[in-house]
This record gives C-alpha cells, structure tokens and sequence, in this order.
C-alpha cells in the first residue's frame, strides 16, 4: 500500500477517535450537568415538601381553632339562647297571671254593675258560636222582651244563623236550680218568637264561673255553659259533655 494512502488513513482515524472522545466529553458533561439539575430539583422538592408539610400544620391549627372557638360561640349563642327562653317563659308566665288577675277584677266589676253580658260574654260569643256550631251570626240582640196576651216574657240574649237560634241566660251566681229555670224557659221560647220556629233551639247559660257540679247537671240536661276557662278566656266549657 502507498505510503501515502497509509497516512490519509491514519489522519481519518485519529480525526474520528477524536471526534469520539469529543462526543463522549461531551456526554459525559450533559450527565454531569442532569445530575447536577436532578441534585437541585430534589433540593427543591425538599424545600417544597417541607414548606407544604408547615402550611399543612399552620392550616390545620387554624382549622382547629376556628372549631374550637365555634364551638365556643355556639356554646354560649345556646346559653344566651337558652336564658333568652327561660326570660321569655317567665315573661308569658307573669303576663298570664297579670291577664288572669285583671279578668278576675274585670268579672268582679261587672257583677258588681250587672253588666256580665255586654262586658264578658258579647265579646266572645261571636267566635264560640263560629268555633262550636259553625255559626255565621245573621241576628243578636239583647233583653229581647215580648209581650203576649198581658204575659211577659224576657231573655238575657238572642243569637241566630242560618238553621240555628241561641237563647242566653246570664247569671252572676250559677246554681243548679237556674238551669231548671231556663230549662222550663226555654220550652215557651218559639210561642213569645215565633219568627225563629224553623231553626232549632239551643240554650247557653253564660256566667263568669261555674261550680264543677253545676257543669255536670248543665251537661245532662242539654245545656252549654259559658263562663271563663282558667282565667284565660271565654268559652263554651262543656261542649263535648251536653247531651241533647
């Protein structure tokens, strides 16, 4: 082989050996410089890990003391809550005496003056008609009078609807023998007002209270009876009880 030729093959060699320790130079530099990129990424990831685990912490102390100081909140929201009923029971409790007292004096003012009717039973014979007989009153007076053939004849109060007439008698002391009276009252009831024959008679004895023998004779002998319920209201109190 030519000399020459030799030398040519020679120069290519060693131009490619150095071109290979240059790429492997090369390689070897980029190796070094990921794992110089990996050392610092993991730095950071430790840098993060550790942030996030104190955020974590910081987030749950506060988590925990925003429960704690709810909790303390709707402790004390329920105490207030809670004293805010017993003052309103108590509130409720003395109004219902001071209304019992005041009704109490009322019905005693009005016994006195014999106005027990107009001042304690007009008002709330309306509603117990409505609530009781599903009555729409069309007609109420009281101290009807009638005269018949020289005879007088007077009841306390009338009420009337569609299909019903009420006869009210009021006394400022219940007795049973009143409702004996009313009783034989009431059977001459449609001769004095004859213009009420087509609607059936019921009898109320109103008073402002009623003694528990009284009620039970006033049941069993078909009539309502209208007097104050605890203190508290007006109203029918033997309702369930009147045998008709």
């Amino acid at each position: 082989m030519p000399e020459a030729v030799l030398e040519k093959r020679v120069d290519k060699l060693e131009q490619a050996m150095m071109e290979l320790v240059y790429q492997a130079r090369r390689t070897e530099m980029s190796i070094e410089k990921l794992s110089e990129e990996m050392k610092e990424f993991k730095e950071e990831m430790r840098v993060f890990r550790e942030e996030s685990e104190r955020d974590r912490k910081t987030l749950h102390e506060e988590i925990t003391l925003f429960k704690e100081e709810a909790e303390r909140d709707r402790k004390a929201l329920h105490k207030e809550m809670q004293a805010f009923k017993e003052e309103m029971c108590e509130f409720k409790r003395q109004q219902q005496e001071e209304n019992k007292r005041k009704n109490k004096e009322w019905s005693n003012l009005a016994k006195k003056m014999g106005t027990l009717y107009e001042d304690l039973i007009a008002p709330a014979l309306r509603p117990a008609l409505s609530k009781y007989f599903n009555c729409d009153v069309s007609m109420e007076g009281q101290r009807m009078f009638r005269k018949l053939n020289g005879e007088c004849y007077e009841v306390d109060a009338i009420a009337a609807c569609k299909d019903k007439v009420f006869m009210i008698e009021v006394r400022s002391t219940p007795r049973e023998s009143d409702i004996k009276e009313i009783k034989e009252k009431a059977e001459r009831f449609f001769e004095f007002f004859p213009e009420f024959k087509n609607k059936k008679l019921i009898i109320i004895f109103g008073s402002i209270t009623f003694p528990e023998n009284v009620i039970k004779y006033a049941s069993r002998s078909g009539v309502y009876v209208m007097g104050w319920r605890e203190w508290e209201y007006m109203d029918i109190l033997n309702f369930e009880d009147v045998r008709l």
